[in-house]
């Protein structure tokens, strides 16, 4: 496509198929009773289907104007307390967790069409935690995260480059190095919704609502 006016770029997305594969089908009154579980068998069928990249989402969060703010994490573990990702603590997004501690995550499986939405509180795990997250990283994610740098402006890529050899250098001298503003944050979901797409676009959505110390599900319109 050359010409980009706006007519013919709706109508070539408008074009695009969707959803015309073979998809599986979601039987809501079949699934069990806490969120965590039928996420796991979701998140298991993407990766038995060699799906890229299975456990990236979608964190969504607040800057201190109120205005959305959203990126791509890795998921590092998932459990009945919540989902876990990690950050530097002065990253943008470890500063707006600072004021806003709440965040949305969303996961998309396009092979499958299926999402999950999570929505929730999130709160910083220990130190120690903390700790073992940064040292399960790879060595240059580690000299990169030492730097705390993220998301400032770059004027001098050899400078950055020079910044991160002796950063290396640093773990080399002390494999043991944990920067003490690395954080494991989990959150914990109020609202969970899983999310079946179908070719007719009568879509099937199940929610998990948190009540008291379980969970209600109930299913929505598409």
């Amino acid at each position: 496509m050359t010409d980009h006016d706006a007519s013919t770029v709706r109508d070539w997305l408008r074009g695009i198929e969707v959803f015309a594969r073979p998809l599986p089908d979601f039987a809501p009154h079949e699934t069990p009773t806490e969120p965590s579980e039928l996420f796991l068998t979701w998140l298991s069928e993407a990766v038995k289907a060699g799906i890229p990249d299975p456990h990236a989402m979608t964190l969504a969060t607040v800057d201190e104007a109120g205005d959305p703010d959203a990126r791509v994490l890795i998921l590092k573990n998932v459990d009945a307390s919540g989902f876990q990702f990690a950050a530097h603590g002065s990253s943008p997004k470890g500063v707006q967790l600072v004021g806003t501690p709440r965040a949305a995550l969303t996961f998309y499986w396009a092979e499958f069409g299926r999402q999950v939405r999570v929505r929730g509180a999130v709160r910083p795990e220990s130190a120690d935690r903390s700790a073992a997250d940064f040292l399960a990283r790879s060595t240059t994610a580690r000299a990169e995260a030492l730097l705390g740098r993220q998301s400032r402006y770059l004027n001098d890529p050899d400078a950055r480059d020079q910044a991160l050899r002796d950063s290396l250098a640093r773990i080399e001298a002390e494999p043991d190095l944990v920067d003490p503003a690395w954080t494991l944050y989990t959150v914990v979901p109020d609202v969970v919704e899983f999310w079946q797409a179908a070719a007719t676009r009568v879509h099937v959505r199940l929610r998990y609502e948190r009540e008291g110390t379980g969970w209600q599900r109930r299913q929505l319109w598409s």
